[in-house]
């Protein structure tokens, strides 16, 4: 069977295929099946924040001005597929992909000895990563119960999982678009706390 034929067979592959580069990478330096926890949580904290971000790009840049322009086209095919098809999977993915995101996040900075240190802004700011990684920790955690306590609960009103008056479906699809905006927002200061705080920050100042 061709493993690029279904979803779940290509994420099969890729891990096989992931693992297959570790071992080879680690036998080059004499520790082919050595395994390392730490590495091993940035991975999946990385795979699951792609697929989560991702997913809100698409959201935010693809789907909610499409599903606009759908609507604004008279007699044209409408968005009911987008909404009956695509909406109901991809928010599947998204809002699991949130919690595997900050689950595997809290490993990686437990692991690390730095969770205490993360969301007490690096005590007080007296610790450079910690702040750094503390501001992307908080503003992960912000849009994690975003896709929960607003963003999810309101789109089950819009996709019909939840009976909901007309008017009722109108007030959700905004709070639900509104958030999902907030979360864009968020998102692009986030994921740079996320990439410098190891390295600093290279158009603002360097990290000594």
């Amino acid at each position: 069977m061709n493993p690029l034929n279904t979803v779940k067979s290509a994420l099969i592959t890729g891990f096989v295929l992931a693992a297959v580069v570790a071992v080879c990478v680690n036998n080059v330096f004499g520790n082919p099946f050595g395994f390392n926890e730490l590495p091993f949580a940035r991975w999946f904290h990385t795979l699951s924040g792609v697929m989560w971000i991702g997913l809100l790009y698409y959201f935010n840049v693809a789907q909610i001005p499409a599903l606009a322009a759908a609507n604004a086209d008279q007699g044209g095919p409408g968005g009911a597929g987008i909404i009956k098809y695509v909406a109901p999977r991809a928010l599947l993915w998204f809002r699991w992909a949130a919690v595997a995101t900050w689950l595997t996040g809290a490993w990686y900075l437990t692991r690390g000895g730095n969770f205490a240190n993360a969301f007490s802004l690096g005590h007080g700011g007296h610790d450079y990563y910690g702040l750094t990684i503390g501001i992307g920790a908080w503003l992960g955690t912000i849009m994690a119960l975003n896709v929960w306590i607003f963003i999810w609960p309101n789109q089950k009103k819009v996709l019909g999982v939840v009976e909901a008056t007309v008017e009722q479906k109108a007030k959700a699809r905004l709070i639900a678009t509104r958030a999902s905006r907030v979360n864009f927002v968020l998102s692009i200061p986030m994921l740079m706390c996320m990439g410098v705080a190891s390295h600093g920050f290279p158009t603002f100042g360097t990290l000594n």
